[in-house]
């Protein structure tokens, strides 16, 4: 579809051009990701908005998971009473939101409509749909990200918010971490076969999603939610009580620090192996990813740097730091 095409809403009346569609998942990867968007700064026009259009569409079901308990902030009316046959938004569980954008996905894909009443959600889907049919990017990629996905939302099947081991931690970040750097493979492209590429951009997606599961302990404790696996915490004598023992009094003890420290070095390990899959993407893409990767796994660091207080504050790579990292990046891939 050429950007100056329109994609229709069916039923509702609205149209959006592209150019408009992927103008609005940028301000979401800027205003959301900060580290993404700085750098997709480093990649070609086309390519960098189709990150921000996947970006956009990650973002748009995370936040339908994370504020479950305010389905009006992420769920036009119309789009309510379309799902649950009701005129109040709130009637409207988790579960159904989640299968009413497999819906309108999957309608966007294969019939080329857009079926929603709300103009933000209209924009993403026209970004996505758009990039994915412009990149070829298999649609299984999806379906197996919102399967994760409703692992996080009570009600579904497979709802959970603990996990035994790193081996079913990693089933859930198949979907929710490695199907995301799946999805990219094909727009950032490759100097080999895609499946060639696919185990280490799989692995980069994991190191990624268990950086922010240490960083986000205490937000994702207070969504009775933990993220990191029971087994590795318990060789430390640490359980979900001692977990939140820390958070009431907002300081991490010896015995977490320890945990802490453990799963960092777990979570620098997959940095470690995603690493030479970099060498496998377009030389123009590399220093974009590169940088990403930087910038994330230095997350870590001010983890450590910080004593682990992860009830305390949350870690962050100062702009000053994102900026320079992002200069280099620029000026390798000038080269």
């Amino acid at each position: 579809m050429p950007d100056s095409e329109i994609a229709p809403a069916a039923g509702h009346g609205r149209v959006t051009t592209l150019d408009s569609a992927y103008a609005s998942c940028r301000r979401i990867a800027a205003e959301h990701g900060r580290t993404y968007y700085l750098a997709t700064t480093l990649l070609t026009p086309p390519r960098r908005r189709a990150v921000h259009a996947l970006y956009a569409f990650a973002r748009m079901v995370d936040d339908i998971v994370d504020h479950a308990d305010n389905p009006a902030r992420v769920l036009d009316p119309r789009d309510g009473a379309h799902a649950a046959t009701a005129d109040d938004p709130a009637a409207v569980s988790p579960a159904q939101h989640l299968d009413l954008v497999e819906k309108q996905l999957r309608l966007a894909l294969e019939r080329g409509d857009i079926d929603t009443a709300d103009l933000r959600r209209h924009q993403i889907l026209t970004a996505a749909a758009d990039t994915i049919r412009r990149y070829d990017i298999a649609h299984t990629h999806f379906w197996t990200f919102l399967g994760a996905m409703r692992m996080d939302v009570p009600g579904t099947a497979t709802h959970r918010t603990r996990y035994a081991t790193m081996t079913e931690l990693r089933e859930y970040m198949r979907g929710s971490a490695a199907a995301i750097g799946l999805q990219l493979l094909p727009v950032l492209g490759t100097v080999v076969p895609v499946a060639e590429a696919e185990p280490a951009a799989a692995a980069l997606g994991e190191a990624f999603q268990l950086t922010n599961f240490l960083r986000d302990v205490a937000e994702d404790l207070d969504r009775d939610r933990i993220y990191l696996p029971a087994d590795e915490l318990a060789a430390f004598g640490v359980d979900e009580d001692h977990l939140r023992a820390c958070r009431a009094a907002g300081r991490t003890d010896q015995s977490l620090r320890r945990a802490l420290a453990h799963l960092i070095a777990v979570n620098r390990d997959i940095y470690r192996r995603a690493e030479p899959g970099i060498e496998l993407l377009e030389p123009r893409v590399r220093p974009a990813i590169r940088t990403a990767a930087v910038l994330y796994a230095e997350i870590l660091e001010r983890i450590e740097a910080a004593d682990f207080q992860v009830f305390e504050r949350r870690a962050t790579v100062p702009n000053h730091r994102r900026i320079l990292v992002a200069a280099k990046g620029f000026a390798t891939s000038l080269r």
